[in-house]
């Protein structure tokens, strides 16, 4: 075998492919250097959220002011160069006809997310209570801060939801699915998620892009909040349809159950048993749960 043949016939074919038919870089405008920048900017923004959790060194109380401004102020520096970037990657009719630049694009997309940042802390303090509350086994708030999976998955939803509403390309999914990867939650930026949110134990939970959730709701493990795919008539998934269910107030869904469509809802105050499929709306305050003789 004449191995340097091979490689020069292999790299030869894998070029013409890379050149004519789909290169990651293809266009000049799309600058990342990989999502080792997107997760920087990530890391820095839960450490700017929960500093005593995410942030390397301890930081004392007259200390705290100081450092805020300092991760906003690097993660305004790096974040602006990957949303220009990605924005002029993805310009779109409605940056045309608002007649602004991507780098202005860019600065507003950056200020809405700084002024959301307080928000996006205040909801993700009711979650933490919302877990403490729901979890019997829970013996402080610093233990589901430091050990349960669910808040860097949920924490993770709100910053990448307040991308996706300023219709963010790419950044949003990538920051998601570091989330998924490291926690086994997969939340699709998309997914409109209320207060006192609580995922328990948390692997294999799945919520689709269309998904929304209400107040104090609860779901544990292996939950699906899938899609019913709506087709055309060619058999082919319409795209910006509504695919998944609506979860309303005080719900609890139990492991393992799986509930799809975009018609779909679960009534405020319902419990969901484990193990369920459900593909029909069910009235507030109902118990639906498998029974076997």
């Amino acid at each position: 075998m004449d191995f340097n043949a091979l490689i020069s016939e292999t790299a030869g074919q894998l070029e013409e492919s890379i050149r004519n038919k789909y290169h990651v870089e293809i266009s000049d405008e799309l600058g990342f250097t990989g999502r080792k920048g997107v997760y920087d900017i990530l890391d820095n923004l839960l450490s700017i959220l929960f500093p005593g959790c995410y942030c390397d060194d301890k930081i004392r109380e007259t200390e705290m002011l100081s450092f805020l401004n300092e991760r906003l102020r690097y993660v305004s520096y790096m974040f602006m160069r990957f949303l220009k970037d990605c924005l002029k990657y993805n310009c779109n009719l409605s940056c045309a006809q608002n007649n602004c630049s991507c780098e202005k694009r860019a600065e507003q997309v950056m200020e809405s997310l700084f002024r959301a940042l307080p928000k996006i802390r205040a909801t993700l303090i009711t979650d933490i209570e919302a877990a403490k509350k729901g979890d019997p086994a829970a013996e402080s708030l610093d233990e589901i801060v430091f050990s349960y999976p669910f808040l860097e998955a949920i924490a993770t939803h709100r910053i990448a939801h307040a991308l996706y509403q300023e219709n963010v390309p790419i950044i949003p999914r990538m920051m998601s699915e570091r989330a998924h990867s490291r926690t086994g939650i997969d939340i699709h930026p998309g997914a409109t998620i209320g207060e006192s949110f609580f995922i328990d134990h948390g692997t294999g939970v799945v919520i689709g892009e269309t998904t929304t959730i209400g107040n104090r709701v609860k779901i544990y493990q292996g939950v699906t909040l899938g899609a019913l795919s709506p087709f055309d008539s060619q058999g082919a998934p319409l795209v910006g349809k509504k695919r998944h269910p609506d979860i309303q107030d005080d719900v609890i869904i139990y492991a393992n159950a799986t509930i799809l469509g975009g018609n779909t809802v679960i009534g405020k105050g319902s419990i969901i048993g484990g193990n369920t499929w459900i593909t029909k709306s069910v009235p507030p305050n109902s118990m639906i749960y498998n029974t076997k003789d």
